[in-house]
C-alpha cells in the first residue's frame, strides 16, 4: 500500500476536543458527519458536499475532518470510503457526539 492509499488519522488516544469541535463547527462538515452516522459512505456519494462542490473543497472538507480524528477516510476500490469514528469519540467524549448530532437535528 503506498502513502496516497494510506492517509494519517490520529489513534484514539491522541483525540483533541478543541480539534474534533472545531471540524464540527463547520456546516458542511456537520451535516456530512451527520450522513455517517447513518453508517459509511464512498466520499463520491455524500450528499452533504454537493455534485457541484469542487474536487479540492470536497477533499479539504474530508482532510478536516478526518485529522481531528471525527472520521476514517480509506481507499475502497477506487473511491474513498468514509466511516463516522462513533466508539473513538465515545470512549474519548462520552455522549459528545449524541448530543451534537441531536442538537444538529433540532436546529436542520
Amino acid at each position: 500500500m503506498n502513502s496516497a492509499e494510506k492517509l494519517p488519522h490520529p489513534e484514539r488516544e491522541d483525540l483533541e476536543l478543541t480539534e474534533v469541535l472545531q471540524a464540527l463547527s463547520d456546516p458542511t462538515r456537520l451535516a456530512l458527519v451527520r450522513e455517517l452516522e447513518a453508517g459509511p459512505l464512498d466520499m463520491v456519494d455524500c450528499s452533504a458536499l454537493g455534485p457541484d462542490t469542487p474536487k479540492s473543497t470536497r477533499s479539504h472538507q474530508v482532510k478536516v475532518l478526518r485529522e481531528a480524528g471525527v472520521i476514517i477516510s480509506e481507499l475502497h476500490g477506487r473511491n474513498r470510503r468514509l466511516t463516522l469514528r462513533r466508539d473513538d469519540l465515545n470512549a474519548r467524549f462520552p455522549g459528545l457526539m449524541a448530543a451534537i448530532l441531536s442538537s444538529a437535528e433540532e436546529a436542520g
